[in-house]
């Protein structure tokens, strides 16, 4: 297993990866949101290879703005992580994890945020085993006028 960072010859897995996490999303959509991320200096994505087949990434920005329980700027902030179903289980995330904490070290940030979706049961466990401190549950509205 390896991990690689973001680059133009995976940058088309990265998207196709974005769509099964994100099935509401196109990769035609995701594919130019990866490109962004490729040029930005605040944001970056680790692919992990096994026996050349992609089966798994994290997405890390840098946050300047409010984070909830942070206490020091910038924050690294798990965008996005996901396994492939039949690799789960098998510590890819906490390498993903590890690997994401280095980044956030040579970024300048002493804390690691992300956020879960409330009924995801399955990314709350993940978070709280992975060392996540629970710091707010939140309600969204909106409301058309």
């Amino acid at each position: 297993m390896q991990i690689k960072k973001l680059t133009s010859e995976n940058i088309e897995v990265l998207a196709h990866l974005f769509v099964e996490l994100w099935p509401d999303c196109t990769f035609e959509t995701e594919f130019e949101y990866c490109k962004k991320i490729l040029k930005s200096k605040d944001q970056t994505a680790f692919l992990v290879m096994q026996n050349h087949d992609y089966i798994a990434f994290a997405y890390l920005s840098l946050r300047n703005d409010f984070v909830e329980g942070a206490t020091s700027y910038p924050v690294a902030y798990l965008e996005g992580i996901y396994v492939k179903e039949a690799f789960r289980k098998a510590g890819v995330a906490s390498k993903l994890i590890n690997r994401a904490e280095q980044w956030a070290k040579e970024n300048g940030c002493s804390q690691l945020a992300s956020d879960v979706e409330i009924h995801n049961k399955q990314s709350i466990r993940f978070h709280q085993k992975s060392g996540f401190k629970e710091e707010n549950r939140v309600v969204c509205f909106i409301k058309d006028i």
